[in-house]
C-alpha cells in the first residue's frame, strides 16, 4: 500500500507542474488550445509506449466496454483545456485549489455510492469531517 501512496503523491505533485508548464507553453505559442493539443499528443504517445510494453492484448476488450466509460477522455480534455486557459489569469494555486476541492467532493460521492464499480465507502460524519478539514487546509494554503 505504501508504494501506491507514493506513486499517487508523485502524480499529485505533477498536476500543478502540468498546469504551470502547459499554461506557460500556451502563452509562449499564443494559443492555450494548441498547447493542450500538443500535450495530448505527447500523452497519447507516452501511453501507447506503456501499453505496448505492458501488453496490447487489452485493446480487443474495448469493443465490449460500456460506451459511457469513454467519456472519461472528455473530462481530462476539459481539465487540461480549462487549467491551460485559466491558470495564467487565476494563478496556479487558486486553480489547483478548486480542482482539489472538486476532487474531494466527487471522490466522496463516487466512494459513497460505489459509482463506476468503485469500492463502497460510506460518507459518515468522520469521513465528511476529514474531507472538510482537508478542504480547509487547502484553502488556508492559498491565503496570503
Amino acid at each position: 500500500m505504501a508504494q501506491y501512496a507514493l506513486i499517487m503523491l508523485i502524480a499529485g505533485v505533477g498536476i500543478p507542474v502540468l498546469a504551470a508548464m502547459n499554461a506557460a507553453l500556451g502563452r509562449h505559442v499564443g494559443s492555450p488550445a494548441a498547447a493542450a493539443t500538443v500535450l495530448f499528443i505527447v500523452a497519447f504517445l507516452s501511453s501507447l509506449v506503456v501499453m505496448i510494453l505492458t501488453g496490447p492484448h487489452a485493446l480487443a476488450r474495448f469493443a465490449t466496454a460500456p460506451k459511457h466509460l469513454f467519456l472519461a477522455g472528455s473530462l481530462i480534455a476539459f481539465y487540461v483545456l480549462t487549467i491551460t486557459f485559466i491558470a495564467p489569469h487565476f494563478g496556479i494555486g487558486n486553480a489547483v485549489f478548486f480542482v482539489l476541492l472538486g476532487q474531494l467532493i466527487s471522490a466522496a460521492a463516487i466512494d459513497h455510492f460505489g459509482l463506476f464499480g468503485a469500492q463502497v465507502s460510506p460518507l459518515g460524519l468522520t469521513r465528511a469531517g476529514g474531507i472538510a478539514l482537508m478542504a480547509a487546509g487547502v484553502w488556508l494554503t492559498q491565503q496570503v
